[in-house]
């Protein structure tokens, strides 16, 4: 199955907004509302590209206070293999920041050691965002960051919290 086939649109924005009430997860009388007014900014984005350098990483991942770091890779999770590129994510990873892999592509899907440019990552503990968007992964992270200890951020970026990741 293609992953377009399986992506359901919640609502058409143009100059109306047209609903599609069939895609719109409705909740559960039983369901509680948690609310969260904590948030940490301790985020940082590190958009790949062909031709990265090591300074760009280096400024990006010095960042005095971070905390999370979201890589925007290539396809379907993809990464440079440069062993100073894996050697840095992995140092950060070791200090505690949270490294978290989000697909550059619109449509696309981080699928974490599919290929082998991205076994790697999985293998120095960089975390799949699997379909989630730059901005949910972003904002999801702060509100993590500012709500949660550090040891339950990793299980619970992974966790949908409002239907910003799709849970296999």
């Amino acid at each position: 199955m293609l992953l377009s086939q399986r992506i359901t649109r919640l609502a058409k924005a143009g100059v109306k907004i047209d609903y599609e009430p069939a895609a719109i997860r409705q909740s559960k009388k039983e369901d509680r509302l948690s609310i969260y007014s904590k948030f940490d900014d301790s985020v940082s984005i590190l958009k790949l590209f062909p031709g990265i350098n090591k300074a760009v990483v280096e400024s990006v991942i010095s960042t005095k206070g971070l905390k999370a770091l979201i890589l925007e890779t290539f396809g379907s999770g993809n990464a440079p293999s440069f062993p100073w590129f894996i050697e840095l994510l992995d140092r950060v990873i070791k200090q505690g920041i949270v490294v978290l892999n989000i697909s550059q592509c619109p449509g696309g899907m981080v699928l974490q050691g599919k290929y082998e440019t991205s076994k790697v990552l999985k293998e120095i503990g960089v975390i799949s965002g699997g379909d989630m968007t730059t901005e949910a992964a972003v904002t999801k992270l702060m509100l993590l960051l500012g709500e949660f200890p550090p040891n339950e951020i990793k299980l619970r970026v992974q966790q949908s919290m409002a239907g910003e990741i799709t849970i296999s």
